[in-house]
């Protein structure tokens, strides 16, 4: 069997036309614009509103997005893989959703919750996939309405977070292009500084927990950041040496959006000039797993075939990793 590679052949996003700003913030807990920008980055961030809609309402005109873009027609696609922290149910999939709301009949699809390294884990699925010669065609879509689970009342930490969603196309290729190497890691001890206390089996909703605010991000500020820096940047670091990549061989360094603090000093660490790094977070705030993908859509236009392009991202669990990337394609202007 010939050698196949996982390649991006498409990429597409969607985000809510409400935007939440600064400004408004300001008018509903204590804090101001200069506060936020200087400790997080962000100044917009898009917000789903609306009664009963969830995580699917962004993935699915994103993945639509997708298929009209690369020309895909639904019967096409063997699997959908859908990364989210804001499952729209606890079950049935947020992806089988997705699937049914595009048309797409002949796949199997399952969600993967690895918090805001979910698009490199899904991607790394897909290439697992793709590499055996089971599937040719895999969408991978982060979908996430991080306001669901968003203490407004929380000044450290409603700052941060926004919805939306981004989804690629990935099929085999025998050229030299797409995914070249990932490392990946989980550490299980990061459990009690950043998680949801309440709403699964262990800890069951109830009056009480919904009064103390269990259903809403807790995170624990200091150390989610000293872990971060280190785990994004080592790793980085590590994939860099492993394909014997130095920092002039990187035409891109993609970060997860999480704090715009978190995205320099990783950088910096590893040597990547501000001008190689992809830094959205003003726009979007943090997206969790949505980050990354919605960064290299917001970058299309500018990307070549046979960039190389290092992902990294860190996030609850904890979860992190990176992964090394030649870019498919060049978009035709």
């Amino acid at each position: 069997m010939k050698n196949l590679n996982a390649v991006i052949t498409g990429i597409a996003k969607w985000v809510p036309d409400y935007i939440l700003t600064n400004e408004e913030l300001a008018t509903m807990v204590d804090t101001s614009d200069e506060w936020i920008r200087t400790r997080i980055g962000t100044k917009y961030r898009h917000i789903l509103k609306g009664e009963g809609l969830g995580a699917s309402h962004l993935g699915t005109p994103a993945v639509a997005e997708l298929l009209r873009k690369t020309g895909t027609s639904p019967d096409e696609i063997e699997v959908v893989i859908c990364a989210t922290s804001t499952p729209d149910y606890r079950f049935p999939s947020t992806a089988s959703i997705i699937a049914e709301g595009c048309g797409i009949k002949n796949a199997f699809s399952y969600d993967v919750q690895a918090a805001c390294s979910g698009f490199i884990f899904a991607m790394q699925g897909a290439n697992a996939f793709i590499k055996s010669g089971l599937y040719k065609k895999i969408i991978v879509v982060c979908a996430e309405k991080m306001s669901s689970m968003v203490d407004y009342t929380d000044r450290q930490t409603c700052p941060i977070f926004g919805d939306g969603a981004a989804a690629v196309l990935i099929e085999p290729t025998e050229e030299d292009f797409g995914i070249k190497d990932a490392i990946l890691h989980t550490d299980g001890t990061g459990l009690s500084h950043l998680m949801m206390k309440a709403g699964g089996s262990v800890n069951v909703p109830t009056y009480e927990t919904v009064d103390r605010k269990e259903h809403c991000i807790y995170q624990e500020g200091r150390v989610v950041f000293k872990y971060a820096v280190s785990y994004m940047s080592d790793v980085s670091a590590k994939i860099m040496e492993d394909n014997n990549l130095t920092f002039n061989d990187v035409d891109w360094f993609v970060p997860h959006q999480a704090n715009q603090r978190i995205i320099d000093a990783a950088a910096n660490r590893m040597g990547i000039d501000s001008s190689k790094v992809m830094v959205n977070i003003e726009n979007y705030g943090n997206t969790s797993s949505a980050s990354i993908p919605i960064a290299l859509a917001d970058w299309e236009d500018k990307l070549k075939k046979g960039e190389n392009i290092i992902l990294a991202a860190f996030g609850a669990g904890f979860t992190w990793g990176s992964m090394y990337l030649k870019w498919g394609y060049t978009k035709e202007k």
